[in-house]
């Protein structure tokens, strides 16, 4: 990576933030991280949906200090479960306006696999049990319901316990 693109390395696995994220700059803290080690770098992005033009945004709310913890309880698991050399992940709270990211994961390992399943482990976990509360705010100027795990999601993490 040229000098200019390097990034500062990882100060914390987790960040929880209101702002946008840079996908480039995060990969570059998990290369910086893993400096060399790794063999994958798996990185997923989850963006806010317009659900058919349905959706002016979705508002994420977390208790701060709390949220981070238990992310980062979830990242030393996934640690434990698979010889990752880097894990980043950042979500974001506040009003998240459709085609924006919402979500980054990032795993580094020795091997695809690992990086891979990390990826997805903790990605089901963040759609099921992290503590994030979901309200949809509607193109027609009103607020919509909180918005709850679906079976799916349920059924998809199920497979980690």
């Amino acid at each position: 990576m040229p000098d200019s693109l390097v990034a500062d390395p990882l100060p914390d696995p987790v960040s929880i933030q209101a702002d946008a994220f840079d996908v480039a700059a995060e990969i570059g803290r998990v290369e910086a991280e893993h400096g060399g080690r790794a063999g994958a770098v798996v990185t997923f992005t989850g963006l806010c949906r317009d659900e058919g033009g349905r959706l002016k945004g979705l508002e994420l709310e977390h208790y701060p200090g709390m949220a981070e913890a238990e992310i980062g309880r979830v990242v030393d698991e996934a640690r434990a479960r698979w010889p990752l050399q880097a894990v980043r992940v950042v979500h974001r709270h506040g009003l998240v306006a459709p085609g924006d990211g919402i979500v980054l994961v990032i795993t580094a390992s020795s091997h695809r696999v690992a990086a891979f399943e990390a990826a997805t482990f903790l990605m089901d976990y963040l759609k099921t049990r992290a503590p994030f509360w979901k309200r949809e705010h509607l193109a027609d100027g009103t607020t919509g319901g909180w918005v709850e795990a679906t079976e799916a999601d349920d059924a998809a993490a199920e497979r980690w316990t």
